[in-house]
């Protein structure tokens, strides 16, 4: 147990500054933006969702059925909300369990000494294990680690308490509890992360070879012998194998998940020859991150990794040594040499009591360190099965040992090759989390075997200097690596020299939401630099470009990141509102519409896809609206409401609608979807105002005046608020208080063309002529090159009978719209008038 605290205690210390860090990375889609983390969304979705919150089912999901880890986030939320603190703390506290459980695991494969105590010690130090534990997203990992190792702990009690001659049924039923409760923990280990099922396969690997000593032979012969014990265990193994294979495979809609070229360039390759060499590259390039985690990155897709398209790749010798190391070793381990030796005699032996007695003395195996075998053994059905007798069991031999390392190494580790089906990364650190057991199992028996080999204190000596060297430089390049992941802002810098063009582009934005707009923009450009194609980064900058009124540039990166990503809504969206913008409606429309019949299928984030379908059928709406088509915008926002998934923000579009009915005078069909949309928002300020001119025109003056007053006291500085509510006023002839209400919204919104000419107008109808006169000024200033607020400002100046300054307004209206015949009928009243008074007119 002191063993167990003191690793426990050092993955602690070594982790906990990563308390005082940020959500990095994957972490704000897995958790901010994660619908099913939401107290008000029902906890029953995490079943059918997957870990970043899409439909299993959908065509654009990753196929991440991680409901346990969902269901721990959605634990932190409830207790802090987005506070990070608190998920980093449940990271950490989850790596110290599976450190002293993983060195419980390591107590009975090493006996008595320090090497179990090292072997924890080097898992908890390990510089790879940083990414699944301060990275939240990690979580996945460390969770199914602390199942995967409850499972083996369990199942090696089963094989101790196995069913077998002498057997009390207590102790039969016990071993068989603890086989039940393997089988749970294994289940539970997979919907943590999906590699956790592999511990199926390692339990297999722990009774065959450490249990029971089998070498390569005797393996092969295992279901010719009537060895029925570890046969049945070994079906139930493979049994619940296959149902939870199968039931994953169902859960998940019997199709693989789909991924872009960029998140896996290989198996996206043409070229047989290039996915393979490949392929078989990159467990090297794993077991070297095991070897020597000296460069780490957040991120190794794309070319951060090139692509081994020929045999005479210089990289392909890195994969042979490896395959040849590891063939090597399993050989080695599985070699068909019996390791059992036994203290012999001339006497003949015989079985008594299960032990093995030889002229009347038992005989005890011995270990390779030549330590006593306290199991008693017995012999029958040909294999030796141990039964113990006390805590000590003896110690399985090194051949053995490094076969169950392999084991624990490869087994979880087979998912992420490629081999069965493709994956979503090229290397993913965390991957390691569970693999890195089993190779700190090798490294410690390596170490183990060198101090039974060295003669000499000083060889030992040095030895325990280099291992000790070896846990120094690991510790240190973890907490070095836990700063990395203080915030994204280092993160991502950490990962440009592995993975330039991911690693800018992600710094760009985390300099854009500081207001680095400068350096932004270059970070966008430096990402551009190494990988010009890249959808997203040039969505990015046009973004950033958008919002420094740089339109025309905007433009630009917005048609080619719909040239390297078709599918990508949001750059439709912003393209047509810059259209929009630049008076080109009829294109503005054609790209809407484009963007509403993209098919949604095969989206990397469907729910981000959808919310900008939405808002694209929503602008055209708006479009058709203003151009009168009422039934043709009804329509999209039919359509809109139709595709709107969960998380967009529906108040607009139901208050858009409410205004195409009220236009088409439904005004039933109007309220209803007023009253929607103060559902959806109760503070939304533009469905008070058009919901309060309905009930005017309902006749419902005193509760549309309520409406019209809750908007002004939502936003009090807001001067449209203040012009609708005087229009109110103004029809229910209350003059005053509409000329009170015009001139407090036209001083609000000054720069507001639309609420200025409205207050004029309003001025005017109250007969307040001068200050009419006033704000028709202040509106053809704001746009001089607007007919209608020039030929209203001659017509206010003509009233007030400034008739020449009347005229050269008119006269300018005209030049702008030569065919308005209200323009000419007043310029003439002028001139006929200035002729009566003797005026001189520039025009007649």
């Amino acid at each position: 147990m002191i063993t167990e605290l003191v690793c426990s205690a050092v993955a602690l210390i070594l982790y906990v500054n990563t308390l005082k860090a940020d959500f990095c990375y994957d972490d704000s889609r897995a958790i901010k933006t994660n619908q099913d983390l939401l107290p008000e969304t029902p906890w029953m979705n995490i079943l059918y969702n997957d870990f970043w919150g899409t439909l299993l089912t959908h065509s654009g999901s990753h196929k991440s059925f991680r409901p346990l880890c969902t269901l721990s986030f959605r634990f932190n939320y409830a207790l802090g909300g987005l506070e990070p603190w608190g998920y980093h703390l449940l990271n950490v506290g989850l790596h110290c369990c599976v450190t002293s459980l993983f060195t419980t695991l390591c107590r009975p494969l090493f006996g008595t000494g320090p090497w179990s105590l090292l072997a924890g010690l080097l898992f908890a130090s390990h510089p790879v294990h940083t990414e699944a534990v301060a990275g939240l997203v990690g979580r996945a990992d460390v969770g199914a680690g602390l199942c995967f190792l409850l499972s083996l702990l369990c199942y090696t009690r089963h094989c101790r308490l196995r069913p077998g001659a002498g057997r009390s049924h207590r102790a039969k039923w016990r071993a068989w509890a603890w086989l039940a409760g393997s089988l749970v923990a294994a289940a539970a280990a997979m919907l943590w992360k999906e590699q956790g099922v592999t511990v199926l396969a390692v339990s297999a690997v722990y009774d065959v070879c450490v249990v029971h000593r089998m070498r390569l032979q005797q393996v092969l012969l295992l279901f010719f012998k009537r060895n029925v014990g570890l046969l049945v265990s070994l079906a139930w193994l493979a049994g619940w194998g296959m149902v939870l294979l199968a039931a994953r495979l169902y859960w998940m809609g019997n199709k693989p998940p789909n991924f872009s070229n960029s998140d896996n360039p290989a198996a996206d390759s043409s070229h047989f020859l290039t996915r393979t060499l490949t392929f078989l590259y990159l467990p090297a390039v794993n077991a070297w991150l095991l070897l020597c985690p000296h460069t780490l990155s957040f991120d190794w897709s794309m070319e951060a990794i090139p692509l081994l398209r020929t045999v005479c790749d210089q990289r392909n010798f890195c994969s042979v040594v490896f395959y040849t190391v590891f063939v090597l070793l399993a050989w080695f381990g599985l070699r068909s040499k019996d390791s059992t030796t036994f203290h012999k005699t001339n006497a003949k032996s015989h079985v008594t009591n299960g032990k093995v007695l030889t002229n009347g003395h038992s005989l005890h195996h011995l270990d390779s360190n030549h330590h006593h075998d306290k199991f008693p053994e017995n012999t029958q059905n040909g294999y030796s099965r141990h039964v113990p007798t006390s805590t000590h069991a003896s110690l399985p031999s090194k051949e053995n040992m490094v076969v169950f390392s392999l084991g624990l190494l490869a087994l979880p580790f087979l998912p992420a090759t490629n081999m069965f089906f493709y994956v979503g990364f090229v290397v993913a650190e965390r991957v390691l989390y569970i693999p890195s057991m089993g190779f700190c199992l090798l490294v410690v028996l390596g170490l183990r075997t060198l101090c039974v080999r060295a003669r000499q204190r000083s060889s030992r000596t040095l030895l325990l200097g280099c291992t000790a060297g070896l846990l120094l430089l690991y510790s240190l390049r973890t907490v070095h690596r836990n700063q990395d992941w203080q915030n994204e802002d280092s993160l991502y810098r950490s990962g440009i020299t592995v993975n330039p063009a991911k690693a800018w582009g992600n710094l760009g934005n985390v300099l854009k939401n500081q207001g680095k707009m400068l350096e932004a923009e270059e970070a966008y450009r430096n990402a551009l630099y190494y990988r010009g194609n890249m959808a997203d980064m040039l969505y990015n900058l046009g973004l950033l470009l958008q919002e420094n009124d740089r339109f025309s540039e905007a433009l630009h990166y917005y048609k080619l990141a719909i040239g390297s990503r078709p599918t990508l809504a949001s750059a439709y969206l912003n393209t047509g509102i810059i259209l929009v913008s630049q008076g080109s409606v009829d294109e503005a429309k054609h790209t809407f519409q484009t963007c509403a019949d993209i098919p949604d299928e095969n989206l990397k984030d469907p729910h981000a896809h959808k919310s900008s379908v939405t808002s694209c059928l929503y602008n055209l709406g708006k479009l058709l609206h203003e151009q009168g088509q009422q039934e043709e915008a009804l329509s999209m926002y039919k359509e809109a409401v139709k595709k709107m998934p969960h998380q967009f923000a529906p108040q607009s579009l139901y208050n858009m609608m409410g205004e195409a009915y009220m236009r088409l005078n439904k005004l039933e069909e109007a309220g209803y979807w007023y009253r929607e949309s103060l559902k959806a928002k109760p503070d939304h300020v533009p469905a008070h105002l058009t919901y309060g001119k309905l009930l005017s025109i309902m006749g419902q003056t005193a509760d549309a005046e309520q409406y019209f007053l809750k908007a002004i006291d939502l936003e009090p500085t807001r001067g449209n608020c203040y012009m609708h509510y005087g229009q109110f006023l103004l029809e229910q002839s209350r003059l005053s208080e509409a000329a009170e209400m015009a001139e407090k919204a036209a001083d609000l919104d000054s720069s507001e063309f639309d609420v200025v000419f409205s207050a004029a107008h309003m001025l005017r109808q109250a007969s307040l002529n001068d200050a009419a006169e006033k704000y028709y000024r202040r509106a053809a200033d704001l746009r001089p090159n607007y007919a209608a607020a020039l030929m209203n400002l001659g017509a206010i100046l003509h009233l007030n009978r400034k008739l020449q300054e009347a005229e050269v307004h008119y006269l300018h209206a005209l030049q702008l719209k030569p065919d308005d015949l209200i323009t000419q009928s007043n310029l003439h009243k002028l001139w006929n008038i200035m002729h009566k008074q003797g005026l001189r007119s520039t025009g007649s």
